[in-house]
């Protein structure tokens, strides 16, 4: 690897590290050239994101995106050289020659960041799915072309629905644990039909839940929803080499645990943002790395209970 392509991914590990605690906690137990791809993938993200969530008028956000967009379109033409000023672009480059990576993904999540820039509102979960699949499942998918799958391994070809699925988990389960955060940013993401089920609908600026409404239940409603989408996409962990796999485990354990804490204290979310100590990320990365869930997975699928 030249010099530059180096630097370059160091830049984007910098920004994993310092940005995404949990994402980095699950990409430190793959090998080098995987995390390194990770990083890039999660750097040009992130770039896409804080577009999307920063001060700029909405018209400025729209033509930053289409830019953003467009130095995709040169990173898929492999018009990126190694010594291009933007690392992000350099890293990400080197990574889609190395990775058989759905670069179209990347797109999926400009349009759903765009989603956000126009304020979308999302009436059922079906459309909220749509959102989830751009700015979430889209990232599943694109991981999986780092990850890629063991030869043989059975119902391989679902895979990337699988990925897509988790994809869709994490963010439902974000969703849940940032709805104070979003409510002060002026976005709602939980479907209104769910919203006005449980006296919700006026929205969550306050710690505590709008009176008269339902909020446990709402709460507990949403968590039942991400549990079965992470029973669905936890089919993919088999299919995975260990180190894989025991990324995946690491990432999806800490958000299912998230989920633990949101189901046990549904307030929590109005009070602050809900976090997992590092002794028990600790413990969730070392249950995944020794391959305990794929293995229980294993079995729960041949048992048809998954």
């Amino acid at each position: 690897m030249s010099a530059p392509v180096q630097a370059a991914y160091s830049y984007c590990e910098a920004v994993t590290g310092q940005q995404a605690r949990n994402f980095a906690y699950g990409i430190r137990l793959l090998p080098a050239e995987k995390r390194q791809a990770m990083s890039a993938l999660y750097a040009f993200s992130r770039r896409v994101d804080d577009i999307g969530d920063g001060e700029l008028e909405p018209d400025t956000k729209r033509v930053r995106l289409e830019s953003t967009r467009t130095l995709l379109d040169r990173v898929r033409a492999g018009e990126v050289e190694e010594d291009d000023t933007d690392p992000v672009a350099v890293a990400l480059a080197d990574a889609a020659r190395r990775f058989p990576l759905p670069l179209e993904g990347l797109d999926e999540l400009i349009d759903g960041v765009l989603m956000d820039v126009d304020g979308a509102v999302y009436e059922t979960w079906d459309d909220l799915k749509v959102y989830c699949r751009c700015v979430a499942g889209a990232i599943g998918r694109l991981s999986l072309g780092v990850f890629g799958t063991e030869p043989g391994a059975p119902g391989a070809e679902r895979a990337p629905e699988y990925a897509d699925t988790l994809g869709l988990a994490l963010q439902l389960t974000n969703i849940l644990r940032d709805v104070r955060e979003d409510a002060g940013n002026g976005r709602t993401y939980l479907p209104a039909d769910d919203l006005a089920k449980f006296g919700c609908s006026a929205g969550f600026q306050r710690a505590t839940p709008p009176p008269g409404s339902d909020f446990a239940g709402l709460v507990h409603f949403e968590v039942r929803r991400a549990r079965a989408l992470f029973a669905e996409g936890y089919r993919l962990l088999p299919m995975l080499d260990r180190r894989s796999g025991a990324c995946v485990a690491a990432m999806a354990g800490i958000y299912r645990r998230l989920l633990d804490r949101i189901e046990r204290d549904p307030e929590a979310v109005l009070r602050g943002r809900v976090s997992l100590p590092g002794h028990e990320k600790a413990y969730v990365a070392v249950r995944g790395l020794s391959g305990l869930d794929a293995r229980h997975i294993s079995r729960r699928t041949a048992r048809g209970r998954v």
